[in-house]
């Protein structure tokens, strides 16, 4: 396990300070790979916070080129990067914010090629994808390699947040057995509300690395940011998925929510 430099230490000094975290935690994140896929409004904004608290390495997936009208919501973005690869450009801005943090970018959409080789070396998975076919790819494969999966989305003003454990948990499958129809430029979007969704989306995953609060563990947030609504809501874990259920019916031990949903690698 990697020790903290004194710059890092420095550098984490006041969340180290936070009841409950300390140095242990900050090491935990030190020791931990992420995987955040659809690099963009949310994917984007949840890896560049996860790169300031200084998890030590993530993966960023993103196909395709960025366009001039995800400039209102790409932070990690300059206007010079237009029609060029966003996640090459995204890499460049998280190192130079930290340069402490490992980061590889990869210019591709989850596969069905790829999707296994990167939930194995990862120890959480941000899913921020923009379609269900990717989505549903991440979660067979968390499910399969046994993976927390931090589950995200947003529809004009509106977001839910769920963290998916397998076996524990409803997986995206038990929530979502019939996809809706999403197109992925057919809504509009604020900058603010793809932000807002993503630091609660980095939050989550930083819980299950360093075993601070609680996660949303077989509940989810669902947001109506036009009128700041917030509520949690208890979705159904079917026992007959066909991509959890027989998972789920041989683990039965619940994870104690004061420690870290895995092992750092």
């Amino acid at each position: 396990m990697q020790k903290l430099s004194p710059t890092e230490l420095e550098r984490y000094q006041r969340q180290i300070m936070l009841p409950g975290f300390g140095e242990e935690s900050q090491l935990r994140l030190k020791n931990s790979t992420v995987l955040v896929t659809g690099v963009g409004g949310l994917g984007g904004t949840a890896a560049l916070y996860l790169a300031v608290a200084g998890v030590g390495r993530l993966i960023l997936l993103r196909g395709g080129e960025l366009r001039l009208d995800d400039m209102n919501r790409q932070i990690l973005m300059t206007h010079d990067w237009v029609d060029k690869p966003r996640v090459f450009k995204a890499k460049e801005t998280l190192e130079a914010i930290n340069p402490d943090v490992q980061i590889e970018a990869i210019c591709e959409y989850v596969t069905a090629e790829n999707v296994d080789g990167l939930v194995r070396q990862s120890d959480v998975i941000l899913d921020c994808a923009h379609n269900f076919i990717e989505r549903d790819l991440l979660n067979a494969a968390c499910v399969h390699w046994g993976k927390p999966m931090v589950e995200a989305a947003m529809n004009d003003m509106e977001a839910y947040l769920t963290t998916i454990v397998p076996g524990l948990t409803p997986c995206l499958s038990c929530i979502f057995p019939e996809k809706p129809d999403w197109d992925k430029r057919g809504f509009g979007v604020l900058g603010a509300v793809s932000g807002t969704l993503a630091c609660l989306t980095a939050l989550e995953a930083i819980k299950l690395i360093t075993g601070l609060g609680t996660p949303l563990l077989s509940q989810m947030l669902t947001m109506d940011l036009s009128r700041a609504e917030f509520a949690k809501r208890r979705p159904y874990h079917d026992p007959n998925c066909p991509v959890c259920g027989e998972k789920s019916r041989r683990l039965n031990a619940a994870i104690p929510q004061e420690e870290p949903c895995f092992s750092g690698s």
